[in-house]
């Protein structure tokens, strides 16, 4: 699965990443064939929806992470992870820091998604505390012309039992595409950092990802996820390299297994009639 990054759109959470079924040369079927349970377009815009929300929580951590390390270390520290077109602004109470990560009109990411708006963090001053709960909100924010509204709070342990940091998110976001479509994405989420923490290198960040979440659609329909294994988010590559994650509509689940670790699109599908099915997988292309 190793894409150029200058080639494909990067991903993202976490909190876990929902499917899109089918083929990139069957893209107008409107259903996984023997299965009409899971409509390719609803998880299209599932899996896109669980990008944007993985998405939010790893800028706010790098924010986070940024100033828990200057803070820690008694030295300066630079993510390069958010472009020069972002602005950081930080506010000081007595016993809380408001930090605003301001997009403006429009600021393309290093991995190529376009945010606008504001994604507003809260969190007590003290910077040398072990653990920390982090309350995201956001004002008049886009997503790749998603509009989003909603918010996260995060549980931050400097060190977990393996020594990594490791945040507990219970997030939940609205958004609108630019077809009108309206979607709610909800979700309850570990995100445990493994690699990269500190080396002021975006690229070598790696997270494994577990948890369960929700997508409702705007005809109301539920689809469930959660994780069977953990997930695991490489930020050089735009797809989910490894991990099992089982979505369930109705009384209906499926499986899916994103590989071995590489870099690429595919995934092998387990439908609820036990029939597995390579499928391929896509995320926001602008």
């Amino acid at each position: 699965m190793k894409k150029s990054l200058k080639k494909s759109n990067l991903t993202g959470w976490l909190l876990m990443v929902l499917l899109v079924m089918g083929s990139c040369n069957n893209e107008e079927s409107n259903s996984v064939e023997e299965d009409t349970t899971f409509e390719i377009a609803e998880l299209v815009a599932s899996d896109e929806a669980d990008l944007i929300s993985e998405e939010i929580a790893n800028i706010g951590e790098d924010v986070y992470a940024t100033e828990e390390i200057r803070a820690t270390s008694k030295s300066f520290f630079l993510s390069n992870y958010l472009p020069e077109c972002v602005v950081i602004t930080t506010v000081v109470t007595n016993d809380t820091k408001d930090t605003s990560i301001d997009f403006g009109g429009g600021c393309e990411m290093p991995n190529g998604n376009l945010l606008s708006g504001i994604i507003h963090l809260s969190y007590a001053k003290d910077m040398d505390a072990a653990t920390k709960t982090i309350v995201l909100s956001l004002e008049n924010f886009t997503f790749n012309e998603v509009a989003v509204t909603g918010g996260a709070t995060l549980v931050r342990n400097r060190a977990n039992d393996n020594g990594n940091p490791q945040s507990d998110a219970v997030a939940s976001y609205n958004g609108v595409w630019p077809d009108g479509s309206v979607a709610s994405f909800t979700g309850n989420r570990t995100r445990e950092w493994v690699e990269g923490y500190g080396s002021g290198f975006w690229a070598d960040n790696v997270f494994l990802i577990s948890g369960e979440g929700t997508y409702t659609n705007k005809a109301g329909d539920v689809y469930s996820r959660e994780t069977i294994s953990s997930l695991r988010r490489e930020l050089s590559c735009r797809f989910i390299v490894s991990g099992v994650l089982e979505i369930s509509k109705n009384d209906a689940t499926a499986s899916l297994d994103f590989g071995d670790g590489t870099c690429d699109a595919k995934g092998s599908l387990t439908l609820p009639n036990g029939e597995t099915t390579e499928i391929f997988l896509r995320r926001f292309n602008r």
